[in-house]
């Protein structure tokens, strides 16, 4: 089982909800592992992906042996859009999955981290959207609580239904909490069915859809 985590923007907390999910996927009992296709703004170790491999290694055996260069396929040292960092090198699709293939063929579920937002171009005519529309599987989007979200939310959502791309969304408490529930919370809560706080809970969801 695969699930893509992509968010409204960069600095949402991509990263920070992966580890949350690895976390909760082992006390499920199941064996987890992640995946950052490409990470940009490297200087050395990738940020991002050095605490996607601790928290595997730290959760899944299997995934002891696993290098940087496993997690983290792609790496780029300019702080940009992969389009841009990658400057004259090759983004290869078919890497990219085969690299998901490997993390799975060692997992029972695999998270695989985005780079910003759903419009980000990896290539100019190709964006972060594509890549999940090419791995064919469904996703995560994770939303930040800060004042503005409401627009960035509706626009991700819609992205993802307008490319019937399977879903989930979660918002990341990560600021501005108490605002969030006096400003931003009375519209989800009249918009939406019901407003997704518990990361718990929607992975249980993506569990039970892949079982059935």
């Amino acid at each position: 089982m695969q699930i893509f985590v992509t968010a409204t923007n960069t600095g949402v907390g991509k990263t920070y909800t992966t580890l949350q999910l690895l976390e909760l996927a082992h006390k499920m009992g199941l064996k987890p592992g992640a995946i950052k296709p490409i990470e940009t703004g490297v200087h050395g170790i990738p940020e991002d992906g050095s605490k996607l491999l601790q928290k595997c290694q730290e959760l899944n055996p299997s995934l002891k042996d696993a290098a940087i260069d496993d997690i983290v396929p792609y790496q780029f040292s300019l702080p940009a859009a992969p389009f841009v960092a990658k400057e004259d090198q090759t983004i290869d699709l078919e890497h990219i999955k085969k690299k998901v293939e490997e993390i799975q063929n060692v997992c029972d579920i695999v998270f695989i981290e985005g780079a910003g937002g759903l419009m980000v171009p990896i290539e100019k005519d190709f964006f972060m959207v594509d890549l999940i529309k090419y791995l064919a599987i469904p996703s995560l989007l994770v939303t930040p609580s800060k004042l503005g979200c409401i627009n960035d939310t509706l626009l991700s959502l819609q992205c993802l239904k307008a490319n019937a791309i399977p879903h989930h969304w979660y918002i990341n408490l990560f600021e501005d909490k108490d605002d969030f529930f006096e400003i931003t919370y009375p519209f989800y809560e009249a918009y939406f069915d019901e407003v997704p706080l518990e990361l718990d809970l929607i992975l249980q969801r993506y569990t039970n859809s892949h079982s059935s």
